[in-house]
């Protein structure tokens, strides 16, 4: 349960800073930030179940890097004070999926 806490604290604090470094992506506070992340985790659970770990993030590819895109994009419509444009999807999913190379926020 600890580990699960961190997890969450740790993407939270990177949707932060990702909503700081690029336009098009912004979250407003830590609260909104860590709730953004519950969403992504289970809208990206959804759909993975839905369609297979072919379109897992983890797995690197270009549908894995295009469904968290779309995953952070729709997001946006469940977390209030978050706003995300098209572009700023496909950066964000691009700049978490390379911290998340070096920070990985996913239990192993």
């Amino acid at each position: 349960m600890f580990r699960l806490i961190i997890r969450f604290i740790v993407s939270a604090l990177v949707i932060m800073f990702v909503g700081f470094l690029l336009p098009g992506f912004a979250v407003l506070g830590f609260g909104q930030a860590l709730l953004a992340a519950i969403v992504i985790a289970l809208l990206g659970f959804i759909i993975e179940n839905l369609m297979g770990e072919k379109v897992s993030p983890q797995n690197r590819g270009v549908v894995g890097f295009v469904t968290a895109a779309v995953v952070i994009y729709v997001a946006q419509f469940i977390v209030p004070a978050m706003r995300v444009s098209i572009l700023g999807a496909l950066l964000a999913a691009l700049v978490i999926g390379i911290i998340d190379a070096f920070v990985p926020t996913e239990l192993r």
